[in-house]
């Protein structure tokens, strides 16, 4: 096992300092939430995470005292849960079976049904292929776009049906609409990781995967986890509403293979920069995780 003091020296050096950082708030649920009609998407300037030189790796054992020392620092509600793709084996989990406004996250639920009822490479409007559609949709977050395609795909009813039948378990979430911007969505961090592991396994995988952004590479993870050991191996969705940021996909491990993995946070009064940075801060410690020291 890795020596405790050596731990505790490791996580000192990853604490970040929040002003006005609140006690977590490990009861908070998406029921706490005032909805608001706005629901407007909020384009916010991140800051890339600080450049760190390289860390002993974290007994995956201490991993639960890691991520729950960001939980501390920001408070609100989260829900997380990483999985190995190879095995289903939890990696990590907290509140992954209560809902939250997963914000843009919606989008992996949209995409995948679109998937499921049409061909990728048929023409979807004018000149644009279903494969071109759908990587607008996740790249870039285009809320119209997402919500276009709900509506061909049927409405939200028959996308619940065809999620339900990939094996996602309709009860974890709600549309309301297909891109997010709804504060009436509602899905828990299982059902989005449910999502993408199937997504993973389909036959249109390539499409899907080539839609998702990559930290520090493109879309909107452009700006995000750059110079850090995550850079180029996360690929996920963002999602990004007023007091909620979420990020769902994949996560390249050198020890467990592909994770799969969703972080939302619903926090109505903290500053989305600072979510986004704790967000960011969990994935390095996550990509940290690996076996005990013997």
């Amino acid at each position: 096992m890795i020596k405790k003091q050596h731990f505790i020296t490791w996580l000192s050096i990853l604490s970040f300092a929040s002003a006005g950082a609140v006690s977590a708030q490990t009861n908070a649920s998406i029921l706490e939430f005032n909805p608001s009609s706005e629901g407007q998407s909020i384009p916010i300037p991140v800051t890339p995470p600080e450049t760190r030189s390289v860390a002993p790796n974290i007994c995956t054992p201490e991993l639960n005292a890691s991520i729950q020392q960001v939980i501390d620092a920001y408070g609100g509600g989260w829900g997380i849960l990483v999985q190995s793709l190879e095995t289903g084996e939890t990696i990590y989990h907290y509140n992954a079976d209560r809902g939250f406004i997963p914000a843009s996250n919606t989008k992996i639920l949209t995409t995948a049904a679109a998937l499921q009822r049409m061909d990728p490479n048929a023409t979807f409007s004018g000149s644009t292929s279903l494969r071109e559609w759908i990587n607008v949709t996740n790249l870039r977050s285009n809320n119209y776009y997402a919500d276009t395609l709900l509506r061909r795909v049927g409405g939200s009813a028959t996308a619940k049906q065809i999620l339900a039948q990939m094996g996602v378990n309709p009860s974890a979430f709600h549309f309301a609409d297909g891109s997010g911007l709804s504060r009436n969505n509602v899905a828990t961090p299982r059902a989005i990781v449910e999502t993408l592991r199937v997504m993973y396994n389909d036959r249109h995988r390539d499409v899907f995967l080539a839609s998702l952004p990559t930290a520090g590479v493109s879309g909107t993870l452009t700006n995000r986890m750059r110079q850090t050991p995550v850079q180029g191996i996360v690929r996920a969705k963002t999602g990004t509403l007023r007091g909620v940021r979420a990020l769902s996909g994949y996560l390249d491990h050198r020890e467990h293979g592909t994770l799969i993995f969703s972080i939302m946070a619903n926090h109505p009064t903290n500053v989305g920069t600072n979510l986004v940075g704790a967000i960011d801060q969990m994935l390095i410690r996550i990509n940290m995780a690996g076996p005990c020291d013997s």
